[in-house]
């Protein structure tokens, strides 16, 4: 570079007193044009051409990043479209439940309110939301946009996917959100967030906008107690923040493509990565929780692992995708199927597996009775088996062991029996020393403590338990008064947590 500038500089003397009458030619002809110009844009009033609608909208704008649209003659946001026609949609949720504030047998007790978002999908009364914005809440008030109140009743909730139906009667018209498909949604799809954040500022209906940042994110942990065991989550860039739970998350054409349920964020606050559960999930449930109050549950029966690189390249696949099963469990829908152990399962009722998380998804919201294709690799082989879906509750419930009533305990609203290795097998769970949930009632003090099917009762009131005898003794031990009951859990997701029932 050096040599190249020097003989440049060279050439430039040496033309120097040659070129310089041609210079201040080039000058003056180069001003009179500049004013000759200037003068026309004078005259013509600076009639410049508009830019057309093809220039304002779309990715090759050079104007804006953002899309426009026309209306009125004047162009504005689509996003502007879309909220005016949902955000009437969006309700503020407030759930009061009683907490204590203090050690537990103390018994000091206070009410506490908690806030959250959720929004109609029926004109009869119909809200989604998270469970987590309504689980043990022992009154909750609906507040509408046009600032009606109304108590709500829960309909059905179900911890493991972090989604809850509750419902209104309403006095005045209703807005809905239809749902969408968020199988549909790509990454980089634009996406809006509408919900109630930071609720003690009053600062309802609050819309944000972003992108779909991702798809198919798992194994989020969000507290012990808070963890579903479900995870398919979109994440974006729509700022989401605490208040914002159980609001929509809707694409340009107005539908729901997921509801918003949390953050990542060493402030608490939005930095701009934010979870949604795919609306899919939400549609797979929302009848049960509905009609049943609970959520019914595909099952096949297999034990999973990831593929690896190494097995990918021993097998020829072109990519690391799939998944492998490690052992079928006898008398289960997948043995029944033919499925083997060391089979790569890559595609599943339609959808291509990615993961174990997406597919444990994928078979938990189809009903049992389904014959489903099943596409998978053996050795290097491709093979199609189509499986017949099991319902998971009943064949948990089925391989229980409860011979009489003598094997099984009710208390706290639960129904309970001694949990055994052979009914750990049978489910695909660590065993552990305790008695397993059978079933929940409603609005029990169980369910308000957001226990579910498939939990583990290990320990009541610092009393170890290995058997419905040992429940039997405590519930014996504590009567009818009107304590608050400790419980030490396993979660149907494999975490350890602590519970707290009221009596």
């Amino acid at each position: 570079m050096e040599v190249q500038a020097q003989l440049a500089d060279s050439s430039r003397s040496f033309f120097r007193d040659k070129n310089q009458n041609r210079i201040s030619m080039s000058r003056g002809v180069f001003i009179a044009l500049l004013f000759t110009v200037v003068g026309i844009l004078i005259a013509s009033n600076f009639d410049l051409p508009s830019p057309t609608k093809a220039e304002l909208s779309g990715s090759a704008t050079r104007f804006s990043v953002y899309p426009v649209v026309e209306r009125d003659g004047s162009y504005e946001s689509p996003f502007v479209q879309v909220v005016e026609k949902m955000d009437r949609a969006v309700v503020n949720i407030s759930a009061r439940s009683r907490t204590s504030s203090g050690p537990w047998w103390m018994n000091r007790a206070h009410m506490q309110t908690s806030s959250g978002s959720g929004f109609f999908f029926r004109k009869d009364g119909y809200i989604l939301t998270n469970n987590h914005v309504i689980a043990e809440a022992e009154a909750l008030t609906v507040r509408t946009a046009s600032g009606y109140e109304y108590e709500a009743e829960v309909i059905g909730a179900d911890p493991q996917t972090d989604l809850a139906v509750i419902k209104v009667e309403p006095e005045e018209e209703i807005t809905t959100i239809p749902f969408g498909d968020s199988e549909a949604i790509k990454v980089g799809d634009w996406a809006i967030a509408i919900g109630n954040p930071f609720p003690q500022q009053g600062l309802d209906r609050t819309v944000t906008v972003g992108v779909i940042s991702a798809k198919g994110r798992s194994n989020l942990r969000f507290g012990h107690e808070n963890t579903p065991q479900y995870q398919n989550y979109i994440q974006t860039d729509a700022s989401i923040n605490p208040g914002n739970s159980g609001g929509p998350l809707l694409n340009l054409a107005g539908q729901c493509v997921g509801v918003n349920a949390a953050i990542s964020s060493p402030t608490g606050s939005s930095v701009g990565i934010g979870f949604a559960i795919p609306i899919n999930l939400a549609k797979a449930i929302v009848p049960d929780l509905i009609e049943k109050g609970r959520a019914i549950r595909g099952w096949l029966g297999v034990y999973l692992s990831s593929v690896t690189e190494r097995e990918a390249k021993k097998r020829g696949l072109d990519a690391v995708h799939g998944i492998i099963i490690d052992s079928v469990l006898n008398d289960s829908p997948a043995k029944r199927a033919g499925l083997q152990e060391d089979d790569i399962v890559l595609e599943f009722n339609g959808q291509d597996v990615k993961n174990s998380n997406q597919f444990m998804v994928l078979v938990s919201t189809l009903r049992a009775g389904m014959d489903v294709p099943v596409s998978v690799m053996r050795g290097t082989k491709n093979i199609e088996l189509v499986a017949t879906i099991g319902d998971r509750n009943d064949l948990r419930v089925a391989n229980a062991p409860v011979q009489n009533s003598n094997d099984q305990a009710r208390w706290l609203g639960m129904e309970m029996v001694t949990f055994t290795k052979e009914l750990a097998k049978v489910i695909g769970a660590k065993f552990v020393e305790g008695v397993y949930v059978v079933k929940v009632y409603p609005k029990s003090s169980a369910y308000r403590a957001s226990i579910s099917e498939g939990t583990i009762i290990m320990e009541v009131n610092n009393q170890e338990i290995t058997s419905v005898e040992d429940i039997q003794k405590v519930r014996s031990d504590f009567g009818r008064s009107k304590n608050w009951i400790p419980l030490i859990v396993q979660e149907p997701n494999g975490a350890i947590a602590s519970k707290i029932c009221r009596m």
